[in-house]
């Protein structure tokens, strides 16, 4: 299904891309995070830990797909019996939300969350995940909804990837988004293996 790219991540080797992933990735709402540390200030103290959002975001896209892999070797009926019936098309979404899982966070990470805006709904400040959505919705829409790939082979919409990142989500991101973030997660399964090594 198209050409393939890889790149060489220290931690998980070859993480492989499609073309549709490698335009995202070269999109520059992506690119920004190869300039936003994953620790924030950590560096400081820690000399090696300057690794960034952006080979964070490639891990845990990496291991999402090892982890919905699995979970299809072994669970395909479970799957089927929660009305997951593309696979091929729930796979290529779970990769998405896992890649583009950070692309809200400001510089300096989780340390800056505070300066956030205030979301007169809420009364609290924004999350990275809202960021996440907005810069879905708005900056790659193009990149997603109206990629050649995306378009013949999956119809994914922005808002099959956003509903990942909302408190409520779309009953096809329901289980899945456990995933990329869910107590014992991609996210944390790279962060924990990508920080001790840095």
């Amino acid at each position: 299904m198209g050409k393939l790219f890889e790149l060489r991540d220290p931690v998980h080797g070859f993480i492989t891309l499609n073309e549709w992933e490698r335009d995202i990735v070269n999109h520059p709402a992506f690119q920004r995070l190869r300039r936003i540390k994953q620790l924030a200030w950590t560096d400081m103290v820690y000399p090696g830990a300057s690794h960034s959002r952006f080979e964070h975001s490639l891990g845990v896209m990496h291991i999402a797909t090892r982890l919905f892999d699995s979970v299809k070797g072994r669970q395909e009926t479970l799957l089927e019996e929660l009305g997951y019936e593309n696979l091929g098309r729930q796979r290529q979404l779970v990769r998405l939300a896992a890649l583009l899982h950070d692309i809200g966070h400001a510089p300096f990470s989780h340390a800056a969350e505070d300066l956030f805006p205030i979301d007169s709904r809420t009364g609290k400040h924004f999350t990275h995940e809202q960021f996440s959505a907005a810069i879905v919705e708005e900056i790659l829409r193009d990149v997603i909804d109206d990629h050649p790939y995306n378009r013949k082979n999956y119809s994914i919409a922005t808002k099959d990837l956003t509903s990942f990142f909302r408190d409520e989500p779309a009953k096809e991101a329901l289980v899945l988004r456990d995933l990329v973030s869910g107590q014992m997660d991609a996210d944390r399964m790279d962060y924990m293996l990508r920080d001790s090594l840095h």
